[in-house]
């Protein structure tokens, strides 16, 4: 009787361990689901819907080939549904997916950009790491059960999928690839002395910039006798700064997060930025538009955009924003981005990538990654590249002829075959090697935000007449960027030093207690039980 009564306290006392110490997990432990594990096969008797978030500006043309993609691959398996949900910018698809992580209602399939990823990771085990899924015999890579002829591991760019390998494993795929171009009206660089080299220097372009500001008597300006003329817009700011600080080798992040934006080559580049600002030949899209719409009206030289934004920039451009009476006919080149040393080219690459969430159903995880191959198959890269000026990311689709004959075909007409569109494909298809990408880590984002907002911010401060001197760089700027996007946190937590969370939470030290306590009382009925034996 008495040994009944023993075992059923250590049986008591054992639930209450598992308990507290389950309670006590759940609360620290486990922020996200459990890790995914592959299915040995696909389970085609059940019935799947997953949802795909997706980008889209106001291309039609773009909805109808995911539209197309869905279908084609609907017929394929039947017994997966895919919904679509379209958004006008990645920014908000990155909101909606943390509001939603904490809801557990993710996507299934999402297109986004590493740096977005990254964040998304601080929920444990809420994307799915792809490397496994990639080498799986049946399923993964070109498998032998995919009911398509999909890419091979090897047949992905190298440059492009190592853009996705991050934080020790590959959490996407590239969908699309793009860099930025420089598109110059050549007539106006003409009519001011000037002649084009065969490749862009910063020294050129701010040259070139200023000899533009001259006006005539009546106010109007030489160079296009008209009342408005910004030589020089960029339309990524950060990019601007991080591309100007690869090319100069100077610091920017570490892969681990070290924040390094904040040295001597950055303020330099800001003082020569605010002086260019300062006369008028500088501005951004922040400030004062879209660089192509300028550029198409003859009142802009030099607009940086990306070789994506290929169909809003020209005479001819068949995407353009403006009136058709504020057109102005001239010759434009499509260039690379101005250059600090020309014989050793840097530009950004970018473009969207695909990625996958974590579902409780390994089966559902496994219907997204067939969609998500299905995005990289011949069909869905060429359709998607020719609408813009991007490139397909897998050598399959490049290498064949379809693509090769779109390519051949440059400037045949304005609307498939617009010149513009697919010299910038070109221009990064002739520069993969030489193109580049910043560091992810959970943080990347608000770097990235921030070195877009020192170029903007020494612009409007020129504008609002303050003073810019190393001074006000190093001092407040610095500071006031620091502070608006917390770089200081950002440092600490990624540059190997232990990050202080503060005191834990009160309902924590409870269980903590109450745990010790459950210790406490095994540890008492063990002692207790042993002296018996021993007076026996």
């Amino acid at each position: 009787m008495r040994n009944k009564k023993n075992m059923k306290k250590r049986i008591a006392v054992g639930i209450l361990l598992c308990l507290m110490t389950g309670i006590l997990s759940g609360c620290h432990g486990s922020k996200g689901s459990k890790a995914f594990e592959m299915p040995e096969s696909f389970d085609t008797s059940r019935q799947y819907e997953i949802t795909f978030w997706a980008k889209n500006d106001t291309n039609k043309t773009q909805t109808d080939i995911y539209r197309k993609a869905i279908d084609d691959f609907q017929a394929l398996y039947p017994n997966i549904t895919v919904n679509l949900r379209l958004y006008t910018d990645y920014s908000k698809i990155f909101n909606d997916v943390i509001t939603n992580i904490s809801t557990g209602t993710t996507p299934n399939v999402c297109i986004t950009y590493p740096d977005h990823i990254a964040t998304y990771l601080t929920g444990a085990n809420t994307v799915v790491p792809l490397d496994r899924l990639f080498a799986d015999a049946k399923y993964g890579l070109g498998g032998s059960e995919l009911r398509f002829d999909g890419p091979t591991q090897a047949e992905i760019i190298p440059k492009f999928l190592e853009e996705c390998d991050f934080d020790g494993a590959h959490y996407a795929i590239p969908y699309m690839r793009s860099t930025e171009a420089c598109y110059v009206n050549t007539d106006l660089v003409e009519a001011l002395g000037y002649e084009m080299p065969e490749h862009l220097t910063w020294d050129f372009v701010w040259e070139v910039s200023e000899a533009a500001m001259a006006k005539n008597p009546d106010g109007t300006y030489v160079a296009n006798g008209q009342e408005v003329m910004i030589p020089f817009i960029y339309k990524s700011s950060d990019n601007m700064m991080i591309t100007m600080l690869r090319q100069l080798d100077a610091g920017y992040s570490t892969p681990e997060g070290a924040i390094e934006i904040f040295n001597d080559t950055t303020t330099e580049q800001l003082l020569t930025i605010a002086s260019h600002a300062q006369t008028g030949a500088f501005s951004t899209f922040k400030i004062s538009g879209y660089p192509g719409n300028f550029l198409n009206a003859g009142q802009c030289i030099f607009a940086v955009d990306s070789t994506a934004g290929a169909t809003w920039m020209g005479s001819a451009a068949p995407h353009a924003d403006i009136s058709e009476d504020k057109f102005v006919e001239f010759h434009m080149a499509v260039t690379e981005v101005p250059q600090f040393d020309p014989e050793h080219p840097k530009m950004i690459s970018q473009g969207p990538s695909v990625c996958i969430f974590n579902k409780k159903d390994p089966q559902e995880v496994l219907a997204s990654w067939l969609f998500a191959q299905f995005l990289l198959t011949d069909g869905v890269q060429i359709a998607y590249s020719e609408t813009e000026g991007y490139v397909p990311v897998t050598s399959k689709a490049q290498l064949t002829p379809e693509y090769q004959d779109y390519l051949s075909r440059s400037g045949e007409d304005t609307e498939d075959h617009y010149e513009a569109k697919i010299q910038a494909a070109q221009l990064l298809l002739d520069n993969v090697e030489n193109s580049f990408v910043t560091p992810v880590f959970n943080g990347s984002a608000s770097l990235r935000s921030a070195a877009s907002q020192l170029v903007e911010d020494v612009t409007k401060s020129v504008r609002r007449k303050q003073t810019i001197d190393r001074t006000y760089i190093e001092g407040k700027l610095y500071d006031d960027v620091t502070a608006l996007y917390r770089l200081d946190q950002l440092g600490s937590s990624y540059s190997g030093q232990k990050e202080d969370l503060g005191p834990l939470p009160t309902e924590s030290k409870v269980l903590i207690g109450m745990l010790l306590g459950v210790w406490i009382l095994l540890a008492f009925f063990f002692v207790k039980e042993h002296m018996k034996k021993s007076a026996k």
